[in-house]
């Protein structure tokens, strides 16, 4: 992983899309810096699509997608993607499972979650965990005492035993049926929303990440950048980014969104 501020200015200025995870990527310490929000909103002024690509429920999602300055958000790591349309005041919903089948698999995570919380001792079901659509979210240090790395490998142990995907983020193990992540419906998003093909464009897009559900991410974009918290991850992550701020979660994010936006701005000027 190179330093942020080594990214080369001719790639830094050719971005036109930028993804980012938001828990303690935008974020620090559960909160959003009104720096990390500034960013967001001077990237899309300058004409870069922007979308958060989240574990996040669907219920924070609505909300992201509404009053943000953002293309879209990615949530529940890729159940489905929001994007509202100011000009017909009308939001855009597509999930990777159907309505029916969403319904099914919750009664089943529901007898998982009832598992993982008699096997692991002080897990708890995530407090977001009304407002999902598709997956469980067990909270291991958001608003628990935070557990040992081998709780957090129990449990997502458990979810795999049970037939689910799991994935660890820098907060919680989220479990889904379904054969989807971040990537898939990010690339659904791109091409529904933005008109992007990302498997040909990947080299004009950044995506920001921190833990190992961005793993995926990291792996596609050879462009993705991970602020200083994933460096805690080395060793322990399928995929590293190719650049990593100095700083951590949305002071990291303002750096990579500077670096972009410098670049451009010496284009601009030359």
């Amino acid at each position: 992983m190179r330093a942020v501020a080594e990214m080369p200015t001719e790639i830094a200025a050719r971005i036109t899309v930028l993804f980012a995870d938001i828990d303690d990527t935008l974020t620090n310490e559960g909160r959003l810096p009104a720096a990390a929000y500034d960013a967001v909103e001077r990237l899309t002024e300058e004409g870069i699509s922007v979308a958060p690509i989240t574990g996040r429920p669907a219920g924070w999602c609505d909300m992201i997608a509404r009053m943000w300055p953002v293309a879209g958000v990615v949530g529940e790591n890729g159940a489905f993607y929001f994007a509202y349309d100011q000009a017909q005041r009308r939001m855009r919903r597509s999930f990777a499972i159907a309505d029916v089948q969403r319904a099914a698999d919750r009664e089943r995570l529901a007898e998982v979650g009832t598992r993982i919380l008699s096997e692991v001792h002080g897990a708890a079901i995530s407090a977001d965990q009304l407002y999902r659509e598709a997956d469980l979210a067990i909270d291991f240090c958001e608003d628990v005492p935070a557990l040992p790395a081998s709780d957090v490998e129990r449990i997502k142990r458990i979810f795999e035993e049970e037939g689910a995907t799991a994935k660890v983020s820098s907060i919680h193990v989220n479990g889904w049926y379904g054969a989807y992540d971040k990537l898939t419906m990010t690339r659904r998003f791109a091409a529904d929303i933005l008109g992007v093909d990302i498997d040909s464009e990947r080299d004009r897009i950044v995506f920001v990440g921190d833990s190992p559900n961005d793993a995926p991410m990291f792996g596609f974009f050879p462009n993705a950048c991970g602020v200083a918290n994933v460096l805690a991850f080395r060793g322990r992550i399928d995929a590293e980014p190719a650049y990593v701020a100095a700083r951590e979660g949305g002071h990291g994010f303002v750096e990579v969104a500077n670096r972009i936006l410098d670049a451009r701005s010496g284009k601009h000027a030359a």
